[in-house]
């Protein structure tokens, strides 16, 4: 018989210095010459660590006593800090957030890209760092988290929670009294809207049982202070429904846009389900500056389910750094790779010859195509498909070689076929927006034979997460 291996206690380390922000949000120290990564530590933390994880080349770590606390450890404004996981940096003093962002660029660059650059501008900071994001989606579920003792004399708590999913716990949500990311009355809905599902014992959803009325409230909001929600519900029962929503529209006046979704499907995703009105518009209407002040300001349709940056601030400022590194003359074509909505396209059309926008989803292109109506613009022109087969020599013949690329991709980067092909269009100049310094560094480097870099710019979008855009400009090298 197999003797039993007797498994090993995880080790603890004493006096543990934080010496870095690293991935995910987590910090980094190192002991016998082994990374640990330690969530919700400041780097310049003096630390007692438990090993909660050990991987081959790395442990996992959380803290269990403080020693010395970092000179740029704050206290967290928010309540939910440590369980809900969103703003993991929210315990780091902010200036010294923007430096982790600025290292990181400077890190994907020297330890991926390998490719020669300029000195990086100063991260452009957000303004605010509270209550920035223009959209928040949360669950309804009856598997609350508890974390609150029970007031004394209760005899039960209920389970129902409205919040956000815990990090790893697809079961599980966190009941959220207070998020400090949307302005109010974002909070207020919220809990107005889980406090009428309570008293009128409406069912929350369980994700287990695929079974419960209530399954998300969708908030979404503009900088013009019009409010759009969207609930959405397993079962269409017509009678609940027109009562929770009436409920809604009589508590809030300052939503514009009332709807409501049916999905009995097992997963949220409401992007193919009908999307029902219930008052109001059925979208939202964003106003961004224009690039020069003599344009009058752009506007943006927004619907339920269409993509806009969550930080609608910080977006013109991001498109007006890419604008401001393009250094455009009014005669050129313009490729605009991954544009989404059309939200770059508009912002540059009225300062350029055309725009081609490349986007794979088609609904964002028909979004891109309203807003081009909207703005009144006719010399923008969207393409739906797989960027990698749509671009090819057919494709520039038809539309016109690109005398600048634009390209703003998703966190995994470009496709590598998506950058042969620029190369291949050989533009005079390449604006890369990135929301992943990592594959940004990978792409250029494929770019950096023949195109040099000579321009940075990070963009804080997102406070208190580790997260950070950066703007690069490429010039086609001498030949």
């Amino acid at each position: 018989m197999a003797r039993k291996q007797i498994k090993q206690p995880l080790p603890f380390f004493e006096k543990v210095a934080i010496l870095d922000a690293g991935a995910e949000g987590k910090a980094v120290a190192r002991v016998d010459n082994r990374v640990i990564f330690v969530p919700y530590a400041v780097p310049g933390d003096v630390v007692d660590l438990q090993v909660t994880g050990k991987k081959k080349s790395y442990y996992e770590a959380r803290i269990t006593a403080m020693h010395r606390p970092s000179p740029w450890r704050i206290d967290p404004v928010c309540r939910h800090f440590g369980l809900c996981g969103g703003c993991r940096w929210q315990n780091m003093d902010y200036s010294r957030q923007l430096h982790h962002k600025q290292k990181q660029v400077k890190e994907s660059f020297d330890r991926i890209g390998k490719f020669d650059y300029p000195e990086i501008r100063p991260i452009i900071p957000s303004d605010p760092i509270y209550f920035y994001r223009n959209k928040l989606d949360y669950t309804f579920s009856n598997r609350k988290w508890h974390i609150d003792l029970r007031p004394e004399g209760e005899t039960h708590i209920h389970s129902n929670g409205l919040g956000f999913h815990l990090p790893g716990r697809f079961d599980r949500v966190l009941d959220i009294e207070k998020c400090h990311l949307q302005a109010d009355p974002s909070n207020d809905i919220r809990l107005k809207a889980r406090k009428f599902a309570l008293s009128e014992e409406l069912s929350f959803y369980d994700v287990k049982t695929w079974e419960g009325l209530l399954r998300n409230l969708i908030i979404r909001n503009t900088t013009t202070g019009k409010w759009m929600v969207i609930m959405v519900f397993r079962d269409d029962d017509e009678e609940i429904i027109r009562k929770f929503m009436t409920h809604l529209q009589n508590n809030f006046p300052e939503i514009t846009s009332l709807m409501y979704a049916i999905n009995p499907k097992r997963n949220d995703d409401i992007s193919n389900l009908e999307i029902r009105l219930f008052h109001g518009n059925p979208y939202l209407i964003e106003v961004l500056p224009a690039f020069h002040s003599g344009h009058p300001p752009l506007k943006f349709k927004i619907g339920p389910v269409s993509f806009f940056q969550t930080n609608a601030r910080q977006a013109e400022k991001l498109y007006r750094v890419a604008a401001e590194f393009a250094d455009f003359k009014g005669d050129e074509l313009v490729y605009d790779l991954y544009s989404g909505t059309g939200t770059i396209a508009c912002y540059i059309a009225p300062y350029v010859k055309k725009v081609v926008g490349l986007e794979y989803i088609p609904s964002a292109v028909t979004d891109a195509e309203e807003n081009a109506r909207l703005n009144g613009f006719n010399n923008t022109a969207f393409h739906s498909g797989d960027i990698a087969k749509i671009m090819n020599d057919d494709f520039f013949h038809a539309n016109g070689p690109p005398g600048i690329i634009i390209t703003d991709p998703p966190r995994a980067g470009m496709h590598e076929k998506v950058v042969r092909q620029i190369l291949q269009a050989r533009p005079a100049k390449i604006v890369y927006v990135s929301c992943n310094p990592a594959t940004q560094a990978r792409d250029i480097k494929i770019l950096a034979d023949h195109y040099r870099v000579t321009e940075v710019q990070p963009v804080d979008m997102f406070p208190h997460t580790q997260h950070v855009e950066n703007v690069v400009v490429m010039e086609k090298s001498d030949e």
